[in-house]
């Protein structure tokens, strides 16, 4: 599914489905890392983290950039702004089922 942004939402949300690259865009996003440094607090090969990183990078949730002989990593907040608007409409729908609801409980109280 591909929001009007353009970014696939398929990914961002499969991306976004496992804890440990959950992890991995809260780091970056408090500031760009190095592959290594990325990879530092878990307790899994280079290579596993890597592989997280092409599935983030895949989503665009992150960019990758080579400098030298390391690689640095950066959030793309753009691909989470536009999951962000498409959980927004749900967001909307249930405030407004939830305060017809309240609504109704207060007439009748």
């Amino acid at each position: 599914m591909v929001d009007s942004s353009g970014y696939d939402l398929d990914d961002i949300f499969g991306a976004l489905s496992d804890p440990t690259r959950r992890a991995i865009l809260r780091s970056v996003a408090r500031r760009e890392r190095s592959v290594m440094e990325i990879a530092e607090p878990f307790s899994m090969s280079l290579a596993a983290v890597s592989k997280h990183l092409k599935v983030l990078e895949q989503a665009r949730l992150i960019r990758r950039e080579k400098r030298g002989t390391f690689y640095y990593v950066s959030l793309n907040p753009q691909a989470l702004k536009s999951a962000e608007q498409w959980l927004g409409y749900y967001e909307r729908f249930w405030n407004e089922r939830l305060d017809s609801l309240k609504r109704y409980l207060e007439k009748d109280a």
